[in-house]
């Protein structure tokens, strides 16, 4: 009963950050020591839970599922998307170097952690890194190409798949992802308005994301786990540029629906930023929130909720051999 607390607001902190084109749930999964638990219990929905509840009822089903980590940590999130993504999205729209800034330091100081505990690292672990850099770079890039799909709905559902498999993902951003495909407004604007239909098609798209994706992920953690650690720590990495608060859009098209998706920005400094747009860079604030990220995370490592702890929920050992 004492950790529901704790996990319905690491939900809550899942949701806000989803909320936020650039800034990943899964980088708050990990910064608050839930990420391989989170992976390990998505993977254990699908066929096996079937084969638990025929063995031993609701009780062995409910630990199967590990319940008493998955209720509270959808609570959370959903409470979250109800509540606090309402006030991030309007830091966003109306103070958005405030909320980069915070988020930049947040996710920078993960990736700080991250990369302090190479478990078992080897030399050759630097391709796997290089790959996550690469990946979170030219991964928007490609997004929008998911408008030629045509169909509406079918864009819904592959960008559903998409953006839930980004949001297992530290340092990819679901929203991000969403916003270069040019639906990030149409599901927002469901999700606020309560659209059954518009939630439900895209709810298809994230629950085939998550089937497949946990799966992948729950095999790679396992098997080759330092590996893995470093492929996140350059997802974490590469997805910096994205949260710099001073940053100018180059270049951009046009979606489906009239739409702007962002596909390439310059960075600046502060001084620059300020004699482009005539506007203050709020330097002392902005430092001031991305240091407040920094001490956060920093301080969430150092009373002991470390990113790569193992917690497994009960059963998924058995399917080890036989799941991807």
């Amino acid at each position: 009963m004492k950790r529901y607390p704790g996990i319905f607001l690491r939900g809550a902190g899942m949701g806000a950050a989803d909320a936020v084109p650039g800034v990943s749930g899964g980088t708050i999964a990990f910064v608050t020591g839930i990420y391989e638990e989170l992976i390990h219990t998505i993977k254990q929905f699908g066929p096996s839970a079937f084969v638990a509840w025929r063995r031993g009822g609701l009780p062995m089903l409910i630990a199967h599922l590990n319940l008493g980590f998955v209720v509270p940590l959808l609570a959370g999130i959903a409470a979250s998307l109800i509540s606090v993504a309402h006030l991030v999205v309007w830091l966003m729209e109306d103070h958005p170097l405030l909320l980069n800034g915070f988020f930049f330091g947040l996710v920078a100081a993960s990736a700080l952690v991250v990369g302090r505990h190479p478990t078992d690292w080897r030399w050759w672990h630097i391709a796997p890194l290089v790959a996550g850099l690469l990946l979170a770079h030219f991964l928007p890039a490609v997004m929008p190409l998911i408008t030629l799909l045509g169909s509406p709905n079918l864009m819904l559902i592959v960008g559903g798949a998409i953006a839930i498999s980004a949001l297992l993902l530290p340092g990819v951003s679901g929203s991000f992802l969403l916003l270069t495909m040019g639906l990030y407004g149409t599901v927002m604007q469901g999700i606020r308005t309560f659209d059954l239909g518009l939630i439900a098609v895209f709810g298809v798209g994230c629950l085939i994301g998550l089937f497949f994706f946990s799966r992948l992920l729950s095999w790679l953690l396992r098997r080759h786990h330092a590996a893995t650690l470093q492929l996140l720590l350059g997802f974490i990495v590469g997805s910096l540029p994205v949260l710099w608060p001073w940053r100018e859009l180059v270049r951009y098209q046009l979606g489906p629906e009239g739409q702007m998706i962002p596909l390439d920005y310059r960075y600046l400094t502060p001084g620059d930023f300020a004699l482009l747009t005539g506007e203050s860079a709020q330097l002392p604030a902005v430092a001031a929130l991305m240091l407040a990220g920094l001490a956060l995370v920093l301080l969430l490592d150092r009373t002991g909720r470390r990113p790569a702890a193992v917690s497994t929920p009960k059963g998924a050992n058995k399917e080890d051999a036989s799941d991807a």
